[in-house]
């Protein structure tokens, strides 16, 4: 083929698709046939450890904020019902007395 980017052919001449290993998924940098890739869960490639490194400390970012947005919504739920089932509640007032 010519380049040094590895393709796959899909049939038609002229529709060939670059493959998921040719640039970094952060940057966008080629990645060389005769360099390292950083893979990152699973099929993510990146072209540097630091690169890696920046999308790991962003999808945890990313996962934590989603984890207490979730758990705040738990718990005002929570609260909610709570509060719907303290106004369902008999309160009777008044004096008792014991003999």
């Amino acid at each position: 083929m010519g380049s040094a980017a590895a393709y796959y052919y899909t049939g038609c001449e002229h529709d060939y698709q670059p493959h998921f290993l040719d640039s970094c998924s952060l940057c966008g940098r080629s990645l060389s046939q005769n360099s390292d890739i950083f893979m990152y869960r699973g099929n993510t490639p990146f072209c540097s450890q630091e690169c890696r490194q920046e999308q790991i400390e962003m999808d945890e970012a990313m996962e934590k904020k989603w984890r207490m947005s979730s758990s705040s919504k738990r718990s005002s739920a929570a609260r909610q019902s709570s509060d719907e089932s303290d106004m369902n509640k008999t309160v009777r007032t008044g004096s008792v007395a014991v003999a």
